[in-house]
């Protein structure tokens, strides 16, 4: 099946319901009941080990990613601490990205290493780089790609290359361009990570994280402590999010169309110092972004002349970008990074990373363009003011 007939479809075969709902139920229930001793581990025992309606939107998870597992978190945080636990131990090495999502690196900095799990970070853009880092205790390699805020890019296939030789799990976070444009797995990553809060959900009223991979014992190991640690997605929440995942592949397509154009007008615009957006010719990785990536998604991210004034002015006086963190909703939203999302990361290490106090996020929703670009108009003439 092609990407939206699996979105619609997989997980949710009315033949399998027992009153042939053609929308799959939601199954509230903590725990089932048995018939006799000889069925207690047999089937659903305790929703937290397993639910209909969760196991349900593991199956459609996967198939988004054309994975053979699935596995539904709490949260993004949640599905990343379990990867964590699930395949390394003290002592062991990670080597990251240096430009991720500022609460992925407060874990790293401020949780793991309190457990003697050691993280450090370089530029991936650069394979070589990588190789560098990579030492006796080195067991496993963490992308983020495209990059939270800078939208930076890691050629997947050829870092998985390396790990391949290396003998190293490779965990992407596809947060950013979603299953639709992106598929690690395919490109040889052995797990892959989304923030399902984000575009899989896309209505931002979910907060929940996803896994998955292919490997048989990497997928045992993830969700033995799914279940012991016990971080897993509501019935109810799970429910909303295989409905949003239905409009995920016409989302994205006007997603990418919005921020393709206002990524271009912010390259034209005198107000503007520079404008972070793969799908622009102007981005030094466009032709790996056309390489392993259908699309170039939804997120941009712009330098406003001036600094952290200027950026301050412009995005208080929009009405229909929202101040907010968070992103892949069809909401158009916007932050800025220093304050917000990565107000965490140490000055000096975001400054060095590229991020600058005059760096504006955007998520691009999906209403009509001309709209969102008067919009933008209203916050540049305030900044002119």
């Amino acid at each position: 099946m092609k990407f939206l007939t699996k979105s619609i479809h997989v997980g949710e075969n009315p033949k399998n319901i027992q009153y042939g709902d053609a929308i799959y139920p939601i199954h509230l229930s903590t725990t089932f009941a048995k018939e006799s001793l000889d069925e207690v581990e047999e089937g659903y025992v305790y929703s937290r080990s397993g639910n209909p309606t969760r196991n349900s939107l593991e199956d459609k998870l996967a198939s988004l990613e054309n994975a053979k597992y699935g596995l539904a978190f709490s949260s993004g945080l949640a599905a990343e601490t379990t990867i964590i636990l699930s395949l390394l131990k003290q002592g062991d090495h990670v080597i990251a990205f240096d430009d991720l999502y500022g609460g992925t690196k407060r874990l790293f900095n401020k949780v793991l290493n309190r457990f003697g799990i050691e993280v450090s970070y370089t530029d991936f853009r650069n394979v070589e780089n990588i190789e560098k880092s990579i030492k006796n205790n080195t067991k496993m390699i963490w992308i983020e790609t495209p990059t939270n805020p800078l939208l930076k890019l890691a050629d997947i296939e050829e870092i998985s290359k390396l790990a391949r030789e290396k003998d190293l799990v490779v965990v992407v976070d596809n947060t950013f361009a979603s299953p639709y444009f992106q598929n690690p797995l395919d490109l040889g990553a052995d797990i892959v990570l989304h923030s399902i809060t984000k575009y899989i959900n896309g209505h931002s009223d979910v907060v929940g994280g996803a896994v998955m991979l292919n490997n048989d014992i990497l997928y045992e190991k993830i969700s033995f402590h799914q279940n012991s640690i016990g971080a897993i997605l509501s019935p109810f929440n799970s429910w909303l999010v295989m409905r949003g995942i239905k409009t995920l592949a016409i989302r994205m397509e006007q997603h990418e169309k919005n921020a393709l154009i206002i990524a271009k007008y912010l390259e034209e615009n005198s107000n503007v110092e520079k404008v972070y957006y793969p799908g622009l010719k102007s981005h030094p990785q466009h032709q790996l972004a056309k390489k392993q990536m259908k699309g170039f998604g939804g997120m941009l991210s712009f330098e406003i002349k001036g600094g952290l004034n200027e950026a301050k002015k412009f995005v208080e006086n929009l009405a229909l970008f929202s101040l907010a963190e968070s992103l892949g909703g069809v909401e158009s939203l916007i932050e800025l990074p220093a304050l917000m999302t990565h107000s965490a990361v140490p000055e000096d290490e975001r400054i060095k990373i590229g991020i600058k106090n005059s760096l504006i996020r955007v998520s691009v929703g999906i209403e009509n363009v001309e709209d969102l670009i008067e919009d933008f108009e209203k916050g540049f003439k305030a900044v002119r003011k």
